[in-house]
């Protein structure tokens, strides 16, 4: 594990982004580092071996950034995400690894990570995507953006034909009793296709599912 202290990170990083690195082989987290801290407004101010660490420097740094391998002996990628977030709440997390299957991706994203990103990525992308994560986009090397979707939609149970017509007035801005009236269903019978396509969708509100449904092409 190593670390710049927090004044010097802080006084290094400026205005700039503070990133921490995590990945079990040396030789790629000195790549890394070599690649990012040769961008403009980045500056590496931690760098651990492995998901364990990384959480614990988060904690200790607090970075803008964390770039986290997904395979990694004691923690995977996936459970220090989540770790991570929960600690600091202001953090981009992005995947960076040499897996790229729909699962991977999936179970990623779904913790909680901004982005994904192959290790083959260039430098461009790799410094685009960290500002990118820091601006709050979904960073995805481009050759993974269709893998999402389908792993989204093959995982996702079916929404019934009601409550794709319920989630689509959702989106419109109507209210559950307007949504009624023009389905000629009961009020109590909107609420209940609602909570269906919540469990369904994985999400808590109507805001949250009408979104989740038109982003897997549901709508």
């Amino acid at each position: 594990m190593t670390e710049h202290s927090g004044q010097d990170a802080g006084q290094e990083a400026g205005d700039g982004l503070r990133v921490l690195l995590a990945d079990d082989h040396p030789v790629v987290r000195e790549g890394l580092c070599a690649i990012l801290e040769s961008a403009d407004g980045i500056t590496v101010v931690g760098q651990a071996g492995s998901g364990e660490e990384a959480v614990a420097l988060a904690a200790r740094l607090n970075p803008d950034i964390v770039l986290l391998d997904l395979r990694m002996g004691d923690m995977d990628g996936v459970a220090a995400t989540g770790h991570i977030l929960r600690q600091c709440p202001g953090c981009k997390v992005v995947i960076v690894t040499t897996y790229e299957s729909d699962a991977d991706i999936l179970r990623a994203v779904e913790a909680g990570a901004a982005g994904y990103l192959l290790k083959g990525s260039t430098r461009a992308e790799l410094v685009s995507a960290v500002r990118g994560a820091a601006r709050g986009e979904t960073v995805l090397t481009p050759s993974l953006a269709g893998k999402l979707v389908r792993a989204r939609t093959v995982d996702a149970p079916p929404l019934s034909e009601r409550e794709c017509e319920v989630l689509r007035l959702v989106s419109q801005g109507l209210t559950n009793a307007e949504i009624g009236r023009k389905l000629f269903i009961g009020e109590a019978t909107v609420k209940t296709h609602l909570l269906r396509a919540y469990r369904k969708l994985d999400v808590t509100d109507r805001t949250a599912a009408a979104i989740t449904a038109f982003e897997r092409g549901l709508l």
